[in-house]
Formats: C-alpha cells, sequence, structure tokens
C-alpha cells in the first residue's frame, strides 16, 4: 500500500492494530466495514459529499448488470500494458472499477478513494483486500511520489495532486465523456443539448499524453436498466420528470456509449 499521510498535518501514518497515528498524535480509526476516513470535517463540500444513495444504488444496480463492463474491459488492458506496482482510484465510487482492476492484475496494489462515504462503504462490501479511503482527490492523503498508476472514471481530478503523489514514469488515466456519449438519451430528455467539456483543457507541464482512444458501443437496454442509468446521473434531477416516465413507457433506440481515454505520463 502507498504510505498514507495524516490529514490534518501531512505525517506519514502508521497502523496498529485499527488505528491509523501520525508522530504529531492525530489518530484515526479504520472502521468495521474496512475503509479508512482521511476526510476534515472543514474539506466537505457539503454535510454528505459526493453521490445521493439514490444515485449509487442505481449506479450499482447499472455496473452490476455488466452495461459498461467494456469500459472496464479497456481500462484493464491499459494498465496491463504498463504493468504498474501502486495504483490508486480517484473517485472510485462505489468500487466497480477498481474491483474488476484488481481482479484482472492481481500483482496491482489497489487504493480506492472518494469523498462519499456511502460510496465507499459499498465498496468495501465489493472486495475487502483493496484498501478504500474517504478524502478528497483535491488533497489525496498520500505521500509524495508514492503511485506508479492513477485512475479516474467521470470524477473530479487535480493536475496538482497527481503530478505530486505519480512517480517520475508514472501514468494517470482519464475517462470521460465523448461529445456523442448517450446523445440519444440527452436528446429526449431536453429541449437543448449543452457541448459536451473538454476531458483536458490545458495540459500542466509534467505531463504528456501517450494513448488517446475513443471507446464506442451500442448500449439497449431493458427499462430498469435505462431507470438506473437516468437515475445514476445527473440528468435524474436535472430533467423533466415526464420526459423521465416518457421513455421508461417508450424505450429508447440508438443509444451509444462514447468514452474518452486518455493515459498520461508523468516526465
Amino acid at each position: 500500500m502507498p504510505q498514507l499521510l495524516c490529514p490534518h498535518c501531512q505525517g506519514p501514518l502508521s497502523a496498529e492494530g485499527r488505528t491509523w497515528s501520525c508522530a504529531n498524535g492525530h489518530s484515526y480509526d479504520q472502521a468495521r466495514q474496512g475503509y479508512l476516513n482521511l476526510l476534515l470535517v472543514q474539506h466537505k463540500n457539503s454535510r454528505q459529499p459526493g453521490d445521493t444513495p439514490a444515485m449509487l444504488g442505481c449506479r450499482q444496480a447499472f455496473l452490476d448488470g455488466g452495461h459498461y463492463q467494456p469500459v472496464s474491459d479497456a481500462i484493464n488492458r491499459l494498465f496491463a500494458e504498463q504493468a504498474p506496482a501502486a495504483l490508486l482510484d480517484m473517485g472510485c465510487g462505489e468500487g466497480y472499477y477498481t474491483d474488476r482492476l484488481a481482479r484482472a492484475l492481481p500483482g496491482l496494489d489497489c487504493t480506492g478513494l472518494d469523498i462519499s462515504k456511502d460510496a465507499v462503504i459499498r465498496a468495501c462490501r465489493r472486495n475487502r483486500a483493496i484498501q478504500w479511503l474517504v478524502g478528497s482527490s483535491a488533497r489525496l492523503p498520500l505521500a509524495d511520489a508514492s503511485l506508479d498508476a492513477a485512475l479516474c472514471v467521470f470524477s473530479p481530478w487535480s493536475w496538482e495532486e497527481c503530478l505530486r503523489v505519480l512517480k517520475p514514469g508514472g501514468h494517470l488515466l482519464l475517462v470521460g465523456p465523448h461529445a456523442d456519449h448517450l446523445l440519444a438519451l440527452r436528446e429526449k430528455l431536453y429541449d437543448s443539448i449543452h457541448p459536451t467539456p473538454e476531458l483536458i483543457k490545458a495540459l500542466p507541464e509534467g505531463m504528456t499524453i501517450v494513448n488517446d482512444q475513443i471507446l464506442r458501443y451500442a448500449l439497449q437496454l431493458e427499462p430498469a436498466a435505462l431507470d438506473n442509468l437516468i437515475g445514476m446521473t445527473p440528468h435524474g434531477f436535472r430533467s423533466r420528470p415526464e420526459r423521465q416516465q416518457a421513455l421508461r413507457e417508450s424505450g429508447l433506440a440508438g443509444l451509444e456509449v462514447a468514452m474518452r481515454m486518455v493515459m498520461l505520463q508523468r516526465h
């Protein structure tokens, strides 16, 4: 496991039993579910940061249905080519991608981090062999140059923090929506479609793109899966309920997954 840092003083943490502590006397107890909470109250952006329990339930049901398994498989292949020793999944959610990656690459030391405690509790149920952390990707509780690789799927990240925790030569994989991602769904839910933000607006010094690809495939969903897809995304609360209901009743043809996957390397 990478060296963990105290979120109060950034000193190294060491474990004695289920208690993690630093030399300055700050301590953190590992929860009975297996996760370690390193998110300070003053670093939360709300009382319950991250996705709501309802969104998490929809996402877990949708992902467990295998609808994004091609995305997971592509992630696993990209990291298999690099053969990292230690990897952090930033914004791991309920652990679907982290768990499948750890099982596909048994020698990989995986850590999953998310700002949502509810999400991390779900992740613990998937795989107790992974170290799950409650924390913020804007303040990673990891030592400098402690990671060979990092993964971020549909989640925020900090260039500064990625550059800090990655070893020279380490890799960062960013996965996010292409402009065509779920376009048929968005066209049915809204009167007008907002442009999809670029995954990378500006590449910082110290990072080089070594692989940039678009993963596309058709998605055919039963009504329950379509309902979960809407519910796991911001579309569930941004779009009008009557439009969602109309889709549930009519179904949706021509749905396509289009993910941009960018592998970067730290100089």
